[in-house]
């Protein structure tokens, strides 16, 4: 199934709307940005193909051009936003087809990079992974814990920061993060099930089981691709119920 909807839930964990003044001064003008942006994309008010033009953002957000510059960066660094030529930025909103590209993608690469990391993880490695895990399992908030999740996998191919290999799957891994996000808050039962699969993914590290890390890895990635595209179809059948 393909779809071009922007998916339209709310994320835990980031502001809903226009932040509090007194939640706003606890932010810097960057981070206010790119939360505001970021949970106003997730929850289709900026929907895909709006432009983001740089001097109405800063006036509506009352700041100036260069802290919502760099959130609309950082925003195409994760997919939400891309850069036309023509229109400038552009909202580009979580579809179906854009999904399944970076989780192909994943799957074929990630396998690799869990052989290549295994012949060089060190014991001091796996120890930060696990330290993030149980951070990981302490929190509820969606928006931390995916990051979480970003780090531990990034400590367990630390070995590997320097391949080539290591810069295309962060890449892949930064544009995932938002249908992560909306994955989570759509079935927040996946985040019980993430931690129990992380747990196996230390196991595997520290027994150096090549096999049993590929095929996990793999499985893991597929099974998180169909909960987020089950996601989206919902928040798009809630968007057209709605219209």
């Amino acid at each position: 199934m393909k779809s071009t909807s922007s998916a339209s839930a709310a994320v835990p964990g980031v502001a809903s709307g226009t932040a509090s003044t007194s939640g706003r001064r606890r932010l810097t003008a960057y981070q206010y940005a790119i939360e505001t942006l970021r949970t106003e994309i997730l929850q289709g008010r900026l929907k895909a193909g709006d432009r983001l033009r740089q001097d109405d953002l800063a006036r509506r957000l009352e700041m100036s051009t260069t802290p919502v510059r760099e959130a609309l960066r950082t925003l195409v660094s994760e997919g939400l936003v891309f850069f036309d030529v023509h229109r400038g930025a552009v909202v580009r909103g979580l579809t179906i087809d854009d999904v399944n590209e970076l989780y192909r993608l994943r799957m074929t690469l990630e396998p690799m990079m869990a052989e290549q990391a295994m012949a060089t993880i060190r014991d001091e490695d796996i120890a930060h992974a696990e330290a993030l895990h149980i951070e990981m399992l302490a929190t509820s908030d969606v928006v931390k814990w995916t990051e979480l999740n970003q780090a531990f996998h990034a400590a367990l191919w630390t070995s590997q920061d320097n391949s080539r290999l290591a810069h295309l799957i962060k890449t892949l891994r930064d544009a995932s993060g938002p249908y992560i996000a909306l994955s989570l808050y759509m079935r927040p039962v996946h985040v019980d099930v993430s931690n129990q699969e992380h747990q196996k993914m230390l196991d595997e590290y520290r027994a150096r089981d090549v096999a049993a890390a590929r095929k996990h890895t793999q499985a893991h990635l597929d099974a998180t691709l169909h909960i987020i595209v089950k996601a989206i179809e919902q928040t798009e059948a809630e968007a057209a119920a709605n219209e």
